[in-house]
C-alpha cells in the first residue's frame, strides 16, 4: 500500500492544536466570570447532569454482516435537497430524518459532507463561514456526486472535542467546543434539511466518557457521531507526535451506549462512522459488531495523489461490514479527485467529506 505520508501532517497538526488551544484560552476568561456569576442561581436550583447514565439494552449485539438494504420508500426526486422543516413529532409521528424516513442510506440517498469545527478554517472547511453560507456551498459541491434518481443529503461534519498537544486542567489532552456553538449548527442543520455527526478526538480519554458529554446534542434525530482513532491517545502519548488507535471493544462500548441511547428515544438511524487511514488505526476491526439502530461507516482518509488514496482505499475498504466513506483534501491532494472518478471507486463510496 503507497499509503499518504503523514510526516507534514503532524507538523501541520501540531501547529493547528495550538492555535486552537490560544483560541480556547480567550474563552476561559470569560468562561470564568460566567461560572462566578451563577454562583448565586447554582444555590436555588438543581442542577441536571446531561451526560446521563447508560439507557436500558435494546437488543442483542451481532457481528457486523453486509450491510442490510436501505428502504426505498418513496419515488426518486430531485437531487437539491429542500429546506423543509422537521415535522413536530407526537407519539403518533415519530421523528424522522431530514428528506423523510428513517434510514440514513434510505430513500437513494447520497450523503456529502463538509468537516471542520466552529469559527475557523484552521481544522477543516466548515469554519470558513457562517453556517447559512457554509450550507449553500456544501449543497454545491455535494451535487456532481448525485447521480440520476439519487437524494444529497448535506451533512455537517463538526468536531466538538478537539485534541490537545498539552495535558490541561483535566490531563486527558483535549478540549470541548462551546455547547453554544455545537448549537447553533445543530438548529442550523435542522432549518436547512441537513444531518451533523459530531467528530470526536479524544487524547488520552477514552471514547465513550467523551461521547457521554454530547449526550444532549446527540438526542436530536438529525445528529450522529464519529470516532477518529488518530486521536486516540495512549498513556503516554501526545497529539500531533504520533498516529493514535482504538481497539474494537472500546468502539462496541460507544456504539453499544448510542445505540440503546437512539433505541429509548424512538429516533430514526443514527450515523456512526469509524476514521482511518492507517490498518493500525482499528486494532481488530474484524470484531466489530452491528447495531440494528446505527448505520455504520467506515471512513477512509489520508492525503496524496489519486494513486496512493486509491490503494489506501483498497487496503482499509470493508464493505461487507461497513458502508463506505471517502475523505476528500481541497488543499493536500495533488490534484484532488473529482466527483466522477469518486463515484467509479469499488467498493461503493456512499460518502464523501471535504476537508
Amino acid at each position: 500500500m503507497h499509503a499518504p505520508t503523514h510526516a507534514s501532517s503532524m507538523r501541520s497538526a501540531s501547529a493547528r492544536l495550538t492555535t486552537l488551544s490560544a483560541m480556547g484560552g480567550k474563552r476561559m476568561v470569560a468562561s470564568v466570570l460566567a461560572i462566578v456569576m451563577a454562583l448565586v442561581a447554582l444555590v436555588a436550583f438543581a442542577t441536571v447532569d446531561d451526560r446521563g447514565s447508560d439507557v436500558p439494552a435494546a437488543g442483542p449485539e451481532r457481528t457486523l454482516a453486509a450491510p442490510a438494504p436501505d428502504d426505498q420508500d418513496a419515488s426518486p426526486v430531485a437531487s437539491t435537497p429542500t429546506a423543509t422543516p422537521r415535522p413536530t413529532r407526537t407519539k403518533a409521528t415519530p421523528a424522522s430524518l431530514p428528506g423523510g424516513g428513517r434510514k440514513v442510506f434510505g430513500r437513494n440517498r447520497f450523503l456529502v459532507a463538509y468537516y471542520g469545527t466552529p469559527g475557523t478554517g484552521v481544522l477543516g472547511v466548515l469554519g470558513e463561514q457562517p453556517p447559512k453560507r457554509m450550507h449553500r456551498d456544501l449543497v454545491r459541491a455535494g451535487r456532481p456526486f448525485v447521480r440520476p434518481g439519487e437524494r444529497l443529503l448535506p451533512v455537517y461534519e463538526l468536531i466538538v472535542t478537539v485534541a490537545d498537544p498539552f495535558p490541561g486542567k483535566g490531563g486527558d489532552f483535549n478540549h470541548d467546543v462551546a455547547r453554544r456553538d455545537v448549537r447553533r449548527y445543530v438548529e442550523a442543520a435542522e432549518r436547512r434539511g441537513a444531518l451533523v455527526v459530531l467528530d470526536l478526538q479524544p487524547g488520552r480519554d477514552d471514547f465513550l466518557t467523551v461521547a457521554k458529554r454530547w449526550r444532549w446534542a446527540l438526542e436530536q434525530p438529525h445528529v450522529g457521531l464519529a470516532l477518529d482513532p488518530e486521536w486516540r491517545m495512549g498513556r503516554h502519548q501526545v497529539p500531533g507526535r504520533v498516529i493514535g488507535s482504538v481497539r474494537a471493544r472500546e468502539v462496541h462500548r460507544v456504539s453499544a451506549w448510542l445505540d440503546r441511547l437512539t433505541a429509548r428515544h424512538d429516533l430514526p438511524e443514527k450515523v456512526f462512522m469509524l476514521h482511518q487511514f492507517r490498518s493500525s488505526m482499528i486494532v481488530r476491526p474484524e470484531r466489530l459488531v452491528d447495531r440494528p439502530h446505527l448505520a455504520e461507516v467506515l471512513h477512509v482518509d489520508g492525503f496524496g495523489t489519486p494513486g496512493q488514496k486509491l490503494d489506501t482505499y483498497g487496503v482499509l475498504a470493508r464493505p461487507r461490514q461497513l458502508r463506505m466513506g471517502f475523505k476528500l483534501f481541497i488543499d493536500e491532494d495533488t490534484p484532488m479527485m473529482r466527483a466522477r472518478a469518486v463515484r467509479r471507486i469499488r467498493p461503493a463510496v456512499r460518502f464523501v467529506s471535504f476537508q
